[in-house]
């Protein structure tokens, strides 16, 4: 599974948490009731405005443009990874191997073939979607059956991305990354042994991977390289890299562990003060001067284009994932089934 989901399950003891409602706060409120207190790891919507949250125990939440309501998986197993071409089109991916299918009414278990768990989903399209995981595992669907690939590796894999059906990366442990050219998975030099955690790229010929020990790479079409920033500069550094994401190629952010969120403005890499030092799991924008960051504690930082300022969230819970469909429609999610929503001009609490 992937780092941060391993350390949050074995804080939580592999077991599904019950944990009393918080009350809403300003600024940010609480989406309640809580279809769920789950812990929730992932979400994903469609431009439609469909939202779709997957968390422990095989939940999975849903937002009808209006209101959140529970759907039955009918699975136990932790759902780690959420991605769809479209909102009747949506794939779910966790432990054990599992791999569930919605479409556009009702979720169903796919065959996977394997029972290591899988850490990430992504496509190209509804006929082009690849899972990866544990042991080198990867998966991918070509619109009628799962089939298994050969990676090459038994590294555990955390994070895919693609720019393209015949251009996608694939990272993990120990330096691992693999790329598939639209025909096989062939492995790349990383120049590191540094776990890997996060990938997104500006284009195929742009990517960048993050992780331990404050580790950033650069893709430029041809090579991988390693970038000196203000965690890597002078050698050890403590700080994890969990998350990557850019507006642009000139305008892109990693986030991580004590509160670290670094900014490459398409020439170097800068520290940027983020005022906490709490572990930032997640990092997304609708654009360059409206970039959101949470974690650790119920944290949400907004960054304006200038400077990261706090935000009241109303909860001490961690926030494990961040995504929205504009400036002002906005979803965080994390443990005990929180689902916080931002609008743009304020906050409001939605009943499921």
């Amino acid at each position: 599974m992937e780092r941060r989901h391993l350390m949050i399950a074995l804080l939580l003891l592999s077991m599904c948490l019950l944990i009393p409602p918080l009350t809403a706060h300003a600024d940010w409120k609480l989406q309640n009731p809580l279809p769920t207190l789950d812990v929730l790891y992932g979400v994903w919507g469609s431009p439609a405005g469909d939202v779709f949250a997957v968390g422990g125990c095989g939940t999975i939440i849903h937002y009808d443009g209006s209101s959140w309501s529970s759907m039955d998986s009918e699975a136990t197993n932790d759902l780690s990874g959420v991605w769809g071409s479209s909102a009747s089109d949506v794939f779910a991916v966790g432990s054990a191997g599992i791999i569930l299918h919605y479409n556009g009414t009702s979720w169903s278990s796919m065959a996977s073939g394997t029972t290591n768990d899988l850490n990430g989903v992504w496509g190209s399209s509804a006929g082009d979607v690849f899972a990866v995981g544990a042991g080198g595992t990867i998966l991918h669907y070509n619109g009628s059956t799962w089939s298994s690939m050969a990676s090459g590796t038994t590294n555990d894999l955390n994070s895919v991305w693609g720019s393209s059906a015949s251009d996608m990366f694939a990272v993990g442990e120990g330096g691992t990354i693999l790329r598939y050219d639209g025909s096989t998975w062939s492995s790349m030099a990383s120049g590191t042994t540094n776990d890997l955690n996060g990938v997104w790229g500006s284009s195929g010929s742009d990517v960048f991977a993050v992780g331990a020990y404050g580790i950033i790479l650069h893709y430029n079409g041809t090579n991988w390289s390693i970038i000196r920033t203000p965690t890597t500069g002078g050698g050890f550094n403590p700080e994890n890299l969990f998350s990557v994401w850019g507006s642009s190629a000139s305008d892109v952010f990693a986030v991580g562990s004590r509160g670290i969120i670094l900014h490459y403005n398409g020439t170097s890499w800068s520290s940027m003060a983020s005022g906490t030092t709490n572990t930032l799991f997640g990092v997304w924008g609708s654009m360059a001067s409206d970039v959101f960051a949470v974690g650790e504690g119920g944290t949400i930082l907004r960054y304006d284009g200038s400077t990261w300022g706090s935000m009241a969230s109303g909860t001490t819970n961690d926030l494990y994932g961040v995504w929205g469909s504009s400036a002002s429609d906005v979803f965080v999610v994390g443990s005990a089934g929180t689902i916080l929503h931002y609008n743009g001009t304020s906050w409001s609490s939605m009943a499921s």
